[in-house]
This record gives structure tokens, C-alpha cells and sequence, in this order.
């Protein structure tokens, strides 16, 4: 239980986005402009992960499955490690933070 509550609190400080601001997010063309694809092309994976982010959103903590929680894991480490690897100019308009934000980070958020 306590990996639980520390992957939940961990997971809560990393997604700094409502899910109605990451919703209206994904829906951008920068949203979907950004990540990495399958060779067939379509939904990136930091795309997929929000809709999955914005589900994850909207359960109760209760309620939260295993697998929920994998990819609240999942989450927490890609936005540690790509935070870790912004740019050093125009932080605002870059491929780095929509990729972060596809992810509920958005790093320009106070």
C-alpha cells in the first residue's frame, strides 16, 4: 500500500495539468505534432498517455486499478527524466515541453 500512496503523491506532483487543460491540450495540432509514433505513423505515445492521464484523472483514488498505477509510474519517471533535459532557449514554443505536456507536465506552469 505505501508504494501506492508514494506512486499517487509522486504522481500528483508531476501532472501539474487539470484534465480539462490537458484535454483541451491534446486537441491541438502541437499536441499531436510532437512524440514518438509507431512506423505506421498515427497517435504518438505521450498522446496516448494523456488520454490515459485524463482517465486516470477522473477515477477516484479508490477506485484506481494496478494497472492504473503502472502507468502512473510510467508517467513520474518520463516527466523526472525529460525535465531534466529541456532547452536552453525558448522554453515556451518547443518540441520539449508539448512532449512534457502530452505527459500533464507542463514545466512553464507555476
Amino acid at each position: 500500500m505505501s508504494d501506492d500512496r508514494s506512486t499517487y503523491d509522486d504522481f500528483k506532483d508531476a501532472v501539474n495539468m487539470t484534465a480539462s487543460e490537458l484535454e483541451k491540450w491534446l486537441d491541438t495540432d502541437e499536441s499531436k505534432a510532437v512524440g514518438q509514433k509507431s512506423s505506421g505513423g498515427g497517435e504518438s505515445t505521450g498522446h496516448r498517455s494523456g488520454r490515459r492521464i485524463i482517465d486516470i484523472l477522473g477515477t477516484k483514488k479508490a477506485d484506481l486499478s494496478d494497472d492504473d498505477y503502472a502507468h502512473m509510474r510510467k508517467v513520474v519517471g518520463y516527466v523526472h527524466r525529460h525535465r531534466a533535459q529541456g532547452p536552453s532557449k525558448d522554453v515556451e514554443h518547443s518540441d520539449w515541453r508539448y512532449s512534457l505536456m502530452n505527459w500533464g507536465h507542463d514545466p512553464t506552469k507555476k
